[in-house]
């Protein structure tokens, strides 16, 4: 099994189910990120809030970077669950 592979998310359904779990969490991740980036947008029309919106751009950037780790930690996650229902001997 090699990292990336397009075929490691249909190699059994506990791949399946991985591949699901990793995929909510990376879209809830995106999702937040967008939403804390609208909101310092906000809030920066309003010096009073300007400090806020520095923090949640500095959390939403954050969140950006990890958008990386949560694909990776998919792939680390599939290489530790094996390749016992290979899919290229179908």
């Amino acid at each position: 099994m090699t990292l990336f592979h397009p075929d490691n998310r249909n190699r059994s359904d506990d791949h399946k189910r991985i591949y699901a779990l990793y995929e909510i969490a990376y879209t809830v991740n995106d999702f937040g990120a967008a939403v804390l980036f609208i909101l310092g947008s906000a809030l920066f029309f309003d010096d009073a809030t300007a400090t806020l919106a520095t923090w949640l751009f500095l959390i939403g950037s954050l969140m950006f970077g990890l958008r990386p780790a949560i694909k990776l930690a998919r792939e680390i996650k599939f290489l530790r669950m094996g390749n016992y229902d290979d899919i290229t001997r179908r």
